[in-house]
């Protein structure tokens, strides 16, 4: 039996974090359990996955598969850690900020990150920076994230608030926040950036998960059952608003709505993004000492190692 019980969160960290080079290479294996299960959803959704269909996919019992993974739970994190990785940037794809100096020395953290102030083209459109820009980084990221739940449906409809996150996971994470670096975004407003841009990913997939699933079950497209709906359409002309976009072809040509929300979701981001540059102070935080700007023409946050790490003891002693 896998050590632990199903609702350990400390041995769902174990599980998610450990060294899947080591696990044997014979037999039933917990990497071999997670790809047969990611399968199995691609198939059939989150709803036709079971530990009982998982085994007879492999082969084995179900009590065989407990000795591996503690529960389903535990399973479909697993699973969403491993499709994370088909996301993950290589370092050549990741645009270079090794001359910024960044609190970030400490390694990847799932909770609040920190970003250093913006430079001079903190703004600019994606088009107007070599590397993209942050716009262009954040926005490449987000359209991975959309392609990978095309791929994989279900990641969509995990849902909650305390679902493990694993290596992948985290590695996805970090660079979305560090998509942001450079910016004059406040930390809290790095991390408020990226979380309201995965919603709208997930929002966007799980709607159109939703949509599949039911024209797979009713054998009805989208289409063919709302045009079918005569019987609501004579009932909507005392309605102004919607009879005038109906009559001028509102919904004749229906906008992208995911390329449309992740536009208008930038747009806004960067005008914050002008409004903090605008009022930035370009003074070290930690002694008050005017910042100059590094030999790569990036902005700094601190005006030496020594400050930014007294900085970083500060906000640890404080935790």
């Amino acid at each position: 039996m896998a050590r632990g019980v199903a609702g350990d969160p400390d041995h769902g960290v174990e599980l998610l974090w450990r060294d899947a080079e080591r696990e044997p290479r014979p037999g039933l294996s917990l990497g071999r359990i997670v790809r047969a299960a990611v399968e199995l959803a691609d198939a059939e959704g989150l709803e036709g996955l079971s530990m009982r269909k998982v085994a007879d996919r492999l082969g084995f019992t179900t009590m065989s598969l407990y000795r591996h993974v503690p529960g389903r739970d535990q399973l479909v994190d697993l699973m969403r850690d491993e499709v994370l990785g088909e996301a993950l940037v290589t370092a050549s794809d990741a645009a270079p900020d090794t001359a910024i100096d960044t609190a970030r020395d400490a390694g990847p953290d799932v909770g609040p990150g920190t970003a250093p102030d913006a430079g001079p083209d903190a703004g600019q459109d994606a088009a107007s920076d070599a590397d993209g820009g942050w716009r262009g980084r954040l926005e490449e990221a987000a359209r991975r994230a959309w392609e990978l739940r095309m791929r994989h449906p279900w990641l969509a409809e995990v849902r909650g608030s305390r679902h493990l996150p694993g290596p992948n996971a985290v590695a996805h994470y970090d660079h979305m926040l560090g998509a942001l670096t450079g910016t004059a975004l406040r930390p809290s407003e790095v991390v408020a950036v990226v979380g309201l841009l995965g919603r709208f990913v997930d929002a966007e997939a799980l709607l159109l998960a939703e949509t599949r699933r039911e024209e797979s079950r009713s054998g009805v497209s989208e289409q063919e059952w709302w045009g079918a709906r005569d019987s609501l359409y004579e009932r909507l002309d005392r309605f102004p608003a919607l009879s005038r976009l109906w009559e001028t072809g509102g919904w004749d040509a229906p906008e992208d709505s995911f390329a449309f929300g992740l536009r208008r979701l930038l747009d806004g981001v960067e005008v914050l993004i002008r409004e903090r540059d605008e009022s930035r102070d370009e003074r070290c935080p930690e002694c008050g000492t005017p910042l100059e700007t590094a030999p790569s023409g990036r902005p700094r946050v601190y005006c030496s190692r020594a400050c930014q790490q007294r900085a970083y003891r500060k906000r640890r002693s404080a935790d």
